[in-house]
């Protein structure tokens, strides 16, 4: 049996794995640099979403803060871990464009506390959906998915057509989206309660899914980056 080769060279990857303080270090130094070439232009850059105040990129202002039946169809959405099946982030390939429309902009996503962009599509992702269907549609589809999508493995949610939205609640969320920075009003927050009552989840639910991707008018052919 032959004998290793004391004399061969020792590789810098060897020499790490043996030496736990080295690796340690090592990694801290990698981990570092990228903190740093990610966090370090936030400290100059005015803004990380495209410039809606650009004369070019008019349309990029309609985007606003959710109605408060919106914001709480978006908390369904999350409560019942609409997310993990279906993404809100399209990217910018062709294949994607094709199939699902402009690719998503940062700035769509702004008034998202958490955004919704996954990366798991056991449906299709959704961040173009509004307008596509009719409401009568998605309530049907929310009911009995596969009574309009045989194919469908998307679970039924009956339930929502009972459950009304909490009024006193959600004049509690919109107040609290104002403190993470979403631009509500004193009237917006207010009015919040009066807005859902007597609302079913289904309609909030509906309102929301209605409104992806309907807050910029996108230009035939146009391409936003910067």
């Amino acid at each position: 049996m032959s004998e290793n080769n004391s004399n061969e060279p020792v590789s810098l990857q060897e020499k790490l794995e043996k030496n736990v303080w080295a690796l340690v270090l090592a990694t801290a130094i990698i981990v570092s640099v990228g903190g740093i070439v990610e966090i370090v232009p936030l400290f100059y850059l005015k803004t990380t979403f495209e410039d809606v105040n650009h004369p070019e990129y008019e349309e990029l202002s309609g985007v606003r803060p959710y109605t408060a039946l919106e914001l709480a169809g978006r908390d369904i959405y999350q409560r019942e871990g609409c997310y993990l099946c279906h993404s809100q982030m399209i990217r910018p390939f062709r294949d994607e464009k094709d199939r699902y429309g402009h690719y998503s902009l940062a700035v769509e996503s702004k008034y998202d506390h958490p955004f919704q962009w996954g990366s798991k599509r056991t449906g299709p992702d959704i961040a173009r959906l509004g307008g596509k269907y009719s409401d009568e549609w998605h309530i049907q589809h929310l009911r009995a998915p596969r009574s309009v999508v045989p194919e469908s493995v998307m679970p039924n949610y009956p339930w929502l057509d009972d459950a009304t939205i909490d009024g006193a609640g959600m004049e509690k969320r919109v107040k609290a989206m104002r403190v993470l920075g979403v631009p509500y009003t004193d009237e917006d927050i207010n009015g919040a309660a009066a807005s859902v009552e007597g609302k079913t989840e289904m309609e909030a639910m509906v309102a929301y899914l209605q409104v992806l991707g309907t807050m910029i008018k996108f230009e035939p052919g146009r391409d936003y980056r910067d």
